[in-house]
């Protein structure tokens, strides 16, 4: 049996940041306390994460629970289910939120104005909050209302940062967010109509009598496809994807990183969690709605890929390349496989930690630039950041997928998903396009901020650099032979 305090984890943990975000508001901002408070709850719930991860693989009980919330039992009421998938991805989630803010902590400080850092720290809040209930949670409706939460609370940390360029982008991101949820909407509606119950479990045995004796297929096809296509734009998979860029670009880097790395998970995973509990795969094939994710990971991974190498502002082309890894994702999915799916969850994982790692360094160079962005103007700041420059190298070679880094585990499980499936060919070719166009915009950034110049560092704000480690730092044989030619090239 599990114990009774790990059994209350899940609903302890949601409901933890939702109190932080009603108390944060009432402390004083001196010595940055909202923030501090953020940081402190957040690590908490992360820690509960991996005793909750601990019991559920080592205490002999069963791998999953469901914890009813409310006086109503199932199917009237609610419920949260809590099994290793999930308190994996609560830890991650939690985890990479985390550091995303404390490796932001003093740009924070610049880019906010000092008003504006307490609801910012209620948002941090709310969507730490809405990506856990997203990840637990066992009924549709209640995943409507933290979705909900996640638009608003998502689309404000954008125009947390005060200028007319950020206000348009956290708009365009509304709009965009506002038609999802409206389709989501519609979608649960008629499920719930067709079923009668919005338990995830009990939706699902209603759904496969429908399909047995074959009655109200079509409005069971609507359903998938408009809840498919309202999660499909509030995750960015192209071609919904256009709102992504300007959102990252014009924002902070705590809420790029934010953004890219988390918000979009908590919609791709509820997607995952409505094919395979709520419709089941063999009902996803029926309705051929397989064959519609996998086109479009398809198209994401490369049309993703291609406009990142158009970019020549860093943060654009990382967002870009959050739409192709979103791609790879979509791809494991519409592999229909219980292989295809455990991979896009890996990669799922590995993408949450990458990204805003990426976003974090991408934010430290560009402040050592002069608070420039355009790739050209971190010439050389690696030697400036050192650890900001190892940042954005180990997450540009993990992206690649290249061996011995955490991309490459998720791009190798997606390969091997995918011989078991009939796709087999376009599926490996994509993969392998797709790695060799991240390549191409990955090692020519890698090669500027190594690269110095004579002049590159005139207008740093960063105290000026030393170049004692710049033969050794990294011992970097490899990095060195590439810069080496690439000017050759040139």
């Amino acid at each position: 049996m599990i114990n009774l305090f790990a059994y209350n984890i899940p609903f302890a943990s949601i409901f933890l940041l939702m109190i932080s975000a009603i108390i944060t508001p009432l402390l004083p901002e001196k010595n940055r306390l909202p923030e501090k408070l953020s940081c402190c709850v957040i690590g908490l719930v992360m820690i509960l994460s991996a005793y909750l991860l601990y019991v559920l693989t080592n205490s002999g009980a069963p791998l999953s629970f469901n914890f009813p919330m409310g006086h109503f039992p199932a199917p009237w009421g609610n419920e949260l289910r809590a099994g290793p998938l999930e308190s994996v991805l609560s830890l991650v989630f939690c985890a990479a939120m985390l550091l995303s803010l404390l490796g932001n902590f003093s740009s924070t400080a610049e880019d906010i104005a000092p008003s504006r850092r307490q609801i910012f720290c209620v948002l941090v809040n709310l969507l730490t909050a809405s990506l856990l209930a997203l990840t637990y949670t066992n009924d549709l409706f209640t995943a409507y209302v933290f979705i909900e939460i996640n638009t608003i609370a998502a689309c404000a940390i954008v125009a947390v940062k005060e200028g007319a360029e950020t206000t348009r982008a956290a708009l365009r991101y509304l709009v965009m967010s506002l038609v999802g949820s409206g389709l989501v909407m519609i979608a649960i509606c008629l499920l719930y109509d067709l079923t009668g119950h919005l338990l995830m479990q009990n939706m699902h045995a209603a759904i496969q009598v429908l399909v047995r004796t074959k009655n109200y297929l079509m409005p069971l096809t609507v359903s998938l496809a408009l809840i498919t296509t309202g999660l499909a734009i509030k995750s960015a998979l192209y071609p919904f994807a256009s709102w992504l860029p300007d959102a990252h670009g014009s924002s902070t880097n705590a809420s790029s990183a934010i953004l890219s790395g988390l918000v979009l998970k908590g919609h791709i995973f509820t997607i995952i969690k409505i094919f395979y509990r709520v419709f089941g795969l063999e009902v996803i094939h029926l309705l051929r709605m397989d064959n519609v994710i996998f086109i479009l990971g398809l198209l994401a991974m490369i049309m993703g890929s291609v406009h990142a190498l158009r970019q020549n502002n860093v943060k654009r082309m990382i967002a870009w390349s959050s739409v192709a890894q979103v791609g790879y994702i979509f791809l494991g999915v519409g592999l229909n496989t219980i292989a295809g799916i455990a991979a896009a969850c890996l990669h799922i994982i590995v993408h949450a930690c990458i990204k805003p790692m990426l976003f974090t360094a991408a934010g430290g160079l560009s402040n050592a630039a002069g608070h420039k962005k355009g790739l050209h103007a971190l010439m050389g700041t690696f030697y400036v950041n050192q650890w900001a420059g190892l940042g954005l190298a180990v997450g540009a070679f993990s992206m690649m997928g290249i061996p011995g880094f955490a991309g490459f585990a998720s791009k190798l499980s997606l390969t091997l998903a995918s011989f078991d499936s009939p796709v087999i060919i376009w599926s490996l070719a994509a993969l392998a396009a797709s790695s060799v166009l991240n390549a191409l915009y990955y090692v020519p950034a890698v090669i500027v901020i190594l690269t110095h110049h004579k002049d590159a560092h005139k207008n740093f704000t960063a105290p000026a650099p030393t170049y004692i480690y710049r033969d050794k730092f990294l011992s970097g044989i490899i990095l060195r032979a590439i810069v080496k030619t690439y000017h050759e090239g040139s």
